[in-house]
C-alpha cells in the first residue's frame, strides 16, 4: 500500500460518518459537561488534552499491539482460504489476554460495555466496506482498539499510523459532540482540536513503540473522573449521547 493510499485510509477510518456507533459517543464530555467539571473551550481544550494523553494513548498502544499479534500469523491474509485452525487458535489466544489486559485497565462496566459495543460495531461496518480474512476471523466482543488494530493490519497501516486513527478519534469524538452538547461554534471545537496536533504526533509515535511489549506490559493510564462519569451517565434517563 502506499503512503498517499495509507493516508487516504486515515481519512477514512478517522471520518466521523464511518458507520462504527462512533458519532453516538461523546467520550465521557456530556456527564463532564453536566457536573461542571467543562464549562467553555479553555475548558474543553483540557479535556480533550488530557483524554489524548491517558484513554487515548491507551488505547492506541492496545491497539498497535493487537495489530502486531494478528501480523504474526501471515497465513491468516494469505491465500485468502480458511486458515488453519491451529492459527486461528493461537491468534484468538493471544487477543483474549490482550482484551483482558485491557478490561483490567478500564474499570468502569460502562466503559467496558461500550468499549465491546464499539469493537463490533467497527469489525461489523469494516466487513461490509473493505472484507479480509483477518477481519472474519476475529474472536467476537473485543474491545474497539483492538478492533482497531485488526483493521490496520488487514488495510496495510503501519503500527504509528494504526495509533494516529485511535487518538484521533479519542479527541474527535467529544469536539464535535461538544457543538451540540455546549453550543459553541463548530470552528472552536475544531480550533481545539487542531491545538493538539503536535501532541497528536508525539502520542502516536509513543504508542507505535509498544508494539512488540508483552501485553501485560504495555501503558495503564488512568483517569478516575471519566470512569465515574461513565457510571453516571448511564444511569441518567435523559442524555444525549450513549457515552
Amino acid at each position: 500500500m502506499t503512503r498517499s493510499t495509507s493516508r487516504a485510509t486515515l481519512l477514512m477510518l478517522g471520518d466521523g460518518r464511518l458507520p462504527s456507533g462512533g458519532y453516538a459517543h461523546s467520550g465521557g464530555l456530556e456527564q463532564a459537561i453536566r457536573q461542571g467539571w467543562v464549562t467553555d473551550v479553555s475548558d474543553l481544550k483540557d479535556f480533550l488534552r488530557g483524554r489524548l494523553h491517558t484513554t487515548g494513548l491507551m488505547n492506541a498502544a492496545f491497539a498497535v499491539s493487537a495489530r502486531h499479534i494478528v501480523g504474526d500469523h501471515r497465513s491468516l491474509s494469505e491465500a485468502g482460504d480458511r486458515p488453519a485452525d491451529t492459527t486461528v487458535d493461537e491468534t484468538a489466544e493471544s487477543l483474549a489476554i490482550l482484551d483482558a489486559e485491557f478490561c483490567a485497565r478500564t474499570p468502569a462496566p460502562a466503559l467496558r460495555t461500550t468499549g465491546e459495543w464499539l469493537g463490533t460495531l467497527m469489525l461489523r461496518s469494516m466487513q461490509r466496506i473493505h472484507p479480509h480474512p483477518l477481519l472474519e476471523y476475529l474472536p467476537k466482543g473485543l474491545q474497539q482498539p483492538l478492533v482497531y488494530g485488526a483493521v490496520g493490519r488487514a488495510l496495510e497501516l503501519g503500527a504509528a499510523e494504526t495509533a494516529a486513527v485511535v487518538l484521533h478519534e479519542a479527541v474527535t469524538g467529544p469536539a464535535t459532540a461538544a457543538v451540540k452538547l455546549m453550543s459553541i461554534d463548530p470552528f472552536q471545537a475544531h480550533g481545539a482540536i487542531l491545538s493538539l496536533g503536535e501532541e497528536l504526533d508525539v502520542a502516536a509515535e509513543a504508542a507505535a513503540d509498544y508494539e512488540l511489549t508483552p501485553a501485560r506490559d504495555l501503558p495503564a493510564l488512568s483517569s478516575p473522573l471519566s470512569d465515574f462519569a461513565a457510571e453516571m451517565h448511564v444511569k441518567d434517563h435523559v442524555r444525549l449521547f450513549a457515552s
